[in-house]
């Protein structure tokens, strides 16, 4: 439950970011669906609709995509999913709904940095940048370790390197916050792997050299060493412990997807 006091529907980035310097109480309404969860007093509430940043654009170096963009948006377009091998679509169809993600935006969901954000680890997989409208550009993976400001993220831009995506994750139960989000990334340099949910931010680890031919002991050792060296907590959801069994599974399966050369589904 929270309160409002005025509803502001900005007419440019100039007002929204005018608003948004005075003080913590005013705060950028996306798709109002986490906000909601929270109890508070907001002076302004600030909305973007009207700025057209709710579009998913493509030129031959990179896709850029508006903080407005829904998380079905995501999940369906046709383009991102052929470059990235469905990442974005394995990656938010655990997200509570078809309803909820028609509402849900990536602005929301990667600007407040959330441990359990399935979203923020596809993102930080894929070579991408924020783009904020006081700091520019910068890297996804620099950004989900900056502290929170007032600033207000306008894009994300995903370049077109040639890598290929896999997305796995964990969840006790469906529809539930994940107990591990994974994402294993082939660029022609080798493998990264993404961890979310551990329970803290998504980091992102490359792993020891990993060479063709692949087959199951070396895939099993490159998925140990990296669970090994990334630090995992306990919550409600598992043990740290837990968590580094989960994810030697999990990079497992996405390397055998990926040097397999299917599709992630």
């Amino acid at each position: 439950m929270y309160t409002i006091k005025n509803y502001v529907t900005a007419d440019s980035l100039e007002q929204a970011a005018a608003l948004r310097q005075k003080g913590r109480n005013n705060v950028i309404i996306g798709g109002n669906l986490w906000l909601k969860m929270g109890h508070r007093s907001i002076q302004n509430a600030i909305d973007l609709s009207r700025l057209q940043l709710d579009m998913i654009e493509e030129d031959d170096r990179e896709f850029h995509i508006g903080c407005m963009v829904t998380l079905r948006q995501l999940e369906v377009h046709e383009g991102l999913n052929r470059t990235f091998g469905n990442v974005f679509k394995e990656a938010v169809r655990h997200i509570v709904g078809v309803q909820f993600r028609n509402l849900a935006t990536v602005g929301g969901s990667i600007f407040p940095r959330f441990g359990f954000s399935d979203v923020l680890t596809a993102f930080m997989a894929c070579d991408s940048e924020v783009e904020l409208y006081r700091g520019g550009r910068i890297p996804v993976r620099t950004f989900a370790g900056m502290p929170l400001d007032d600033d207000i993220l306008t894009h994300i831009h995903i370049k077109k390197d040639g890598r290929k995506v896999c997305y796995q994750s964990y969840r006790i139960t469906e529809t539930d916050f994940p107990a591990l989000t994974c994402a294993v990334a082939r660029t022609e340099n080798g493998f990264e792997t993404v961890l979310g949910a551990r329970p803290k931010r998504a980091v992102c680890t490359a792993g020891p050299a990993l060479e063709a031919p692949f087959d199951g002991e070396k895939l099993q050792a490159y998925a140990r060493a990296v669970a090994d060296q990334t630090e995992f907590g306990s919550n409600m959801r598992g043990s740290a412990a837990y968590r580094r069994e989960l994810a030697a599974v999990l990079i497992r399966r996405a390397l055998k997807e990926l040097t397999e050369d299917k599709t992630c589904r």
